[in-house]
């Protein structure tokens, strides 16, 4: 929880990561240290039925890879990251983001939506989103080393009249793509010839933030008008157009966009330097929002917080010994 007393960092953003950031032991050794950790992951666990934390803790790492499981372990993992700074007098950001599901994780510790409501929605969410597009049906590629303009061209070239478009724009010179699966091989089969340094299909179940994502997309709608939505207490920048909702209306239809929509997330790391942030910390396990963090703005101190180490440096770069 925000205090009120608690006065914002101008300088200071927080940014929360998604899927792909997650791995059996992850947050074991800050779990150690502060005890917000496995308390965070309890409460996920009496919303979910089942032990979340022994899932992180010991795997095995196909289930926890699984969407289902790993949207609400690393909106815990986000939260309690989150929970362990405050408890340690880290300083309020003026502004959060998350890199899609973190968006949620930035919405809870913006006070504009309660921790097990997200539990129990990020869960609907996976579930949505997997039975959107039958499994083996749709997939993800990263391609890297071409500029924005052409990787949409290259996926035009190779939808061929099936679903194929950009939907992470991560860095500059890393762009995911997500459509069918057959789409998606052709993108990667052609990129070299497009001038790509190299493309890779990612190992994920559910072609999230293209157009194959509307049926979860309407579904999600359905689902958050009976989640209670607050104004919230931080600015959050959302993933579909890169602004700030304030209303719970406005909130519940950046998130349905969400779903079928691009992470804008350089955008978005690009609009909080030009508002005058000076420090990017990420809250959750690894450091893949740092090194995007960094290809984007370069003299953005970037720090991730995910051990004890981490959090003390973050903590000593804002101010705090």
């Amino acid at each position: 929880m925000i205090q009120k007393s608690m006065n914002p960092n101008k300088e200071l953003a927080l940014v929360f990561p998604g899927q792909g950031s997650q791995s059996v032991g992850m947050l074991s050794a800050l779990a150690e240290s502060c005890a917000e950790v496995k308390e965070t992951f309890a409460e996920a666990s009496r919303v979910l039925g089942f032990d979340l934390w022994e899932l992180v803790s010991s795997g095995p790492e196909e289930q926890l890879n699984q969407t289902e499981f790993t949207q609400p372990a690393m909106l815990a993992a986000g939260v309690a990251v989150w929970r362990a700074w405050v408890g340690r007098g880290g300083p309020v950001p003026a502004v959060m983001a998350g890199h899609s599901l973190g968006e949620y994780t930035a919405l809870v510790c913006a006070d504009a939506m309660g921790f097990a409501d997200a539990v129990r929605l990020v869960a609907d969410r996976a579930r949505f989103m997997q039975q959107a597009v039958p499994a083996g049906m749709g997939g993800m590629a990263a391609i890297l080393g071409l500029d924005d303009a052409r990787v949409a061209v290259l996926c035009q070239d190779a939808a061929q009249g099936e679903v194929l478009a950009p939907v992470n724009y991560n860095s500059p010179g890393q762009v995911v793509v997500a459509g069918t699966a057959a789409a998606v091989k052709r993108a990667v089969e052609q990129a070299g010839a497009a001038g790509a340094k190299r493309a890779v299909i990612l190992p994920v179940s559910v072609p999230s933030h293209c157009a194959l994502m509307h049926p979860a997309a309407l579904r999600m709608g359905e689902r958050l008008e009976r989640v209670e939505i607050h104004h919230p207490r931080v600015p959050v920048i959302h993933n579909f157009h890169v602004r700030m909702e304030t209303s719970a209306a406005g909130i519940r239809a950046a998130l349905v966009h969400q779903i079928e929509s691009p992470v804008r997330w350089v955008e978005t790391v690009l609009k909080m330097a030009t508002d005058g942030v000076d420090k990017l910390v990420e809250c959750g396990p690894g450091k893949v929002l740092s090194g995007l963090n960094r290809r984007i703005v370069k003299d953005v101190q970037t720090l991730p917080v995910y051990d004890p180490d981490t959090l003390q440096q973050a903590l000593a770069a804002v101010g705090l010994e």
